[in-house]
């Protein structure tokens, strides 16, 4: 994948990462951490709520910077961190949830 942008913020919300994917998708994905595993995964804190915010902050960009794909993703990277020194653990769901998206 080839990044586009990072942290596109407008005052409807930020995406974290807008990438084309090789095959020509266009890639929105939301970034979460947490510092270990007592508040539970990074990944449980992608509500539905979170995705529509995604999604709708995702028009926004498309409407102000038009992307030639020929299809669009929503992925989800999680990162876990460790205190005690360990690597952090990541995790990358391809198309994490889905919309009719155009």
């Amino acid at each position: 994948m080839s990044i586009r942008c990072r942290n596109w913020r407008r005052p409807a919300g930020e995406l974290d990462i807008v990438a084309l994917d090789s095959d020509g998708t266009c890639v929105f994905c939301e970034v979460r951490s947490r510092t270990g595993e007592s508040s539970g995964d990074p990944l449980e804190a992608v509500s539905v709520r979170k995705q529509a915010q995604v999604i709708r902050v995702a028009r926004n960009y498309l409407a102000e910077e038009p992307v030639a794909a020929t299809a669009f993703r929503f992925d989800v990277v999680a990162v876990t961190f460790f205190e005690d020194g360990r690597e952090p653990r990541l995790a990358h769901v391809r198309g994490a949830f889905e919309t009719a998206f155009r």
